[in-house]
């Protein structure tokens, strides 16, 4: 499927069962209650939100990882919530993040404990404009190498959608491999895509988060559901070119 095609699909997506995108937006209600209960500083709430937050970890990201196996089949199906898949699943995708964000962690934390503020003096203005240039210097490695590990996360999910086994997701070395059987040109475009879905979102959010009381459950339950199963879609139809590439050469042999 050519990139343009990915992308109108994966627009389309959302709006092709409303009765069923409703049941994410219900979902994310669930991530609302914390802040209204800080808003509200009620206690009762905030507690009510602690354990509807707890759900929503539990639930959503599994859910949501049910999008990619959609568009690795390429169907235009929203798919059914079943809680006990939506779990494990969750699971899966919390392991393999914390297992990615091993290494961007390790070089926050060594960049923060190799600055020395208190060897810095600040009636220098040299010493300054130095101290100044190793923190931008620091936060830049930090930021590429997680900006790095996050790709590699997105494809690291697609292919546990595809094989279904987390070890095989773990494997570093096969989803670079994966990467490069997509294409470079693709996963660039999917990026992009994917920036100015982010683009999009911090744009609108500050509209919609102005409307007085109601502006920010629209943003969070509405907005956010349909822009993270147009994101979550558009991998699983990007990735299907891979199976679609390895069927293509068994009818040929």
């Amino acid at each position: 499927m050519d990139f343009g095609k990915i992308v109108s699909n994966s627009f389309k997506f959302p709006f092709r069962n409303i009765k069923k995108l409703l049941v994410l937006c219900i979902l994310f209600i669930l991530a609302s209650i914390i802040p209204i209960g800080i808003i509200s500083d009620n206690r009762y709430v905030l507690f009510l939100g602690l354990i509807s937050f707890f759900l929503f970890i539990l639930i959503v990201p599994g859910y949501l990882f049910s999008f990619v196996k959609i568009g690795l089949n390429e169907s235009s199906l929203f798919p059914s919530l079943n809680f006990g898949n939506s779990i494990f699943d969750s699971l899966r995708v919390l392991a393999l993040r914390m297992a990615y964000m091993i290494v961007p962690a390790v070089v926050f934390f060594i960049a923060w404990f190799t600055l020395d503020i208190s060897s810095v003096n600040f009636n220098s203005p040299i010493e300054i404009l130095s101290f100044l240039r190793t923190i931008g210097f620091s936060a830049l490695i930090v930021v590429l190498t997680y900006i790095l590990f996050e790709i590699l996360l997105f494809f690291a999910k697609a292919r546990l959608a595809y094989l279904n086994s987390l070890p095989e997701a773990l494997k570093i070395h096969k989803v670079i491999g994966d990467i490069r059987n997509i294409g470079i040109l693709n996963i660039i475009k999917w990026v992009l895509f994917m920036a100015l879905l982010v683009v999009i979102a911090s744009v609108v959010s500050s509209w919609i988060i102005a409307i007085p009381y109601v502006g920010f459950l629209i943003y969070l339950c509405i907005f956010i559901p349909i822009l993270e199963s147009i994101g979550n879609y558009s991998l699983g139809l990007l990735y299907a070119n891979i199976i679609n590439d390895k069927l293509a050469k068994l009818e040929k042999i």
